[in-house]
């Protein structure tokens, strides 16, 4: 595996994306011989197509695949990959995620910003009600700046700017919404860009 990323990673760099993953496993008589790439605007068709020309090319005049018989696919990832490196999180930027912390719980929250080092997340909080601190409940901490009055998910929340460390956060996963809020990133997508 390691040969074919070394062979691979450079003719996907050179297309301007990044890649993923490389996979080979038995399919039949075959063997399947899966890339996965993605790219900061997303992967289109005919970008697909490209890469997947050149990799068969590469593939097929070196002796890195052997003689036996091979089937490639290239495709981008599913809204399922897990969000681990700094570009994950870049370009889910606009969407809903779900990432557990390293000190125990989870986030949930729409993704605002990110760096090489930091996520900024518009955290989903449930709204307590106002007699909870009359009660002997906690009030509800201060929000931060551009803190939304409602979240992402129902009228019984609202949201509250963090930023986490890389480290902080797990392996994170973007949550599929049928309805994007406006002025995010997903209303804002080309329809050649993935969901």
């Amino acid at each position: 595996m390691a040969e074919l990323t070394t062979l691979l990673a450079p003719a996907v760099d050179a297309a301007g994306f990044d890649l993923e993953e490389v996979d080979v496993r038995p399919a039949g008589r075959r063997r399947l011989v899966r890339i996965v790439v993605d790219g900061d605007h997303g992967v289109g068709l005919d970008d697909i197509a490209s890469i997947s020309e050149t990799a068969s090319e590469l593939l097929d005049t070196t002796d890195v695949m052997g003689t036996s018989p091979y089937v490639l696919e290239v495709t981008s990832p599913g809204v399922d990959r897990p969000l681990t490196e700094p570009r994950h999180w870049r370009r889910a930027v606009g969407r809903l995620v779900v990432a557990p912390l390293a000190d125990g719980g989870q986030v949930e929250g729409r993704v605002v910003a990110a760096d090489d080092e930091t996520v900024e997340i518009d955290v989903v909080q449930k709204r307590r009600n106002k007699g909870a601190a009359a009660k002997g409940g906690k009030p509800a901490g201060p929000r931060s700046a551009g803190a939304k009055a409602a979240g992402p998910r129902s009228a019984g929340t609202e949201t509250v700017r963090r930023r986490f460390g890389l480290g902080e956060l797990g392996r994170g996963r973007v949550q599929v919404e049928f309805k994007h809020p406006a002025g995010t990133a997903e209303g804002t997508r080309s329809p050649a860009e993935p969901d």
